[in-house]
């Protein structure tokens, strides 16, 4: 367990500092120059392995009960979390990107809360719990670092609109099919 809080917060940390000191991040950043990319990017690998390895790890004892409509719930949020994380990271504007400032943190949210409503163990709460408030702590720094939100004017023609549903649609599926193999715990 105590692996997986350490990659969990690890993660957080490394996420947040851009945000929260930002200052200090441009002037070590302009200083080691691609170097502090890559010392970011060891990093966040390292939490990820951290939360693989607690994650197998922790035996999953059950701390609430979840609701019986949770596990349902959560495989039709999953679809707009992978939508979300899709129209964040996408170099084109989404129509989403007029609605939601941070769709890729929201696609966050929407996943960490879905997780929860389907599981209640306490490995469940200590990733998605964890994912939920740092995404939610980014999102206020984030908005605190760079001030009120201007809406993008360009915005994405029915095509790109077209290709990210479609690519939504196929990830879902993978993740559908794989869950069993990386998280363990098959869907059906």
């Amino acid at each position: 367990m105590n692996l997986l809080i350490i990659g969990v917060l690890l993660w957080s940390c490394v996420h947040l500092y851009p945000s929260i000191f930002s200052a200090r991040r441009d002037a070590i950043s302009e200083r080691m120059g691609k170097s502090y990319k890559g010392i970011y990017a060891v990093c966040i690998v390292f939490s990820i392995v951290l939360i693989v390895i607690g994650w197998k790890h922790t035996i999953p004892e059950q701390v609430y009960v979840n609701p019986s409509w949770g596990r349902h719930l959560n495989m039709l949020t999953m679809f707009f979390a992978i939508m979300l994380l899709g129209a964040g990271s996408s170099k084109g504007i989404s129509r989403i990107k007029q609605y939601i400032r941070h769709p890729m943190l929201m696609g966050i949210v929407v996943w960490s809360v879905g997780h929860l409503l389907a599981n209640g163990d306490i490995r469940s709460l200590i990733l998605f719990g964890g994912m939920l408030v740092w995404a939610i702590v980014s999102m206020i720094t984030i908005n605190r670092r760079d001030g009120a939100w201007v809406k993008p004017t360009e915005i994405a023609g029915v095509k790109r609109e077209g290709i990210l549903l479609v690519i939504t649609i196929v990830v879902y599926l993978v993740l559908f099919m794989t869950h069993r193999f990386f998280a363990g715990m098959p869907l059906v």
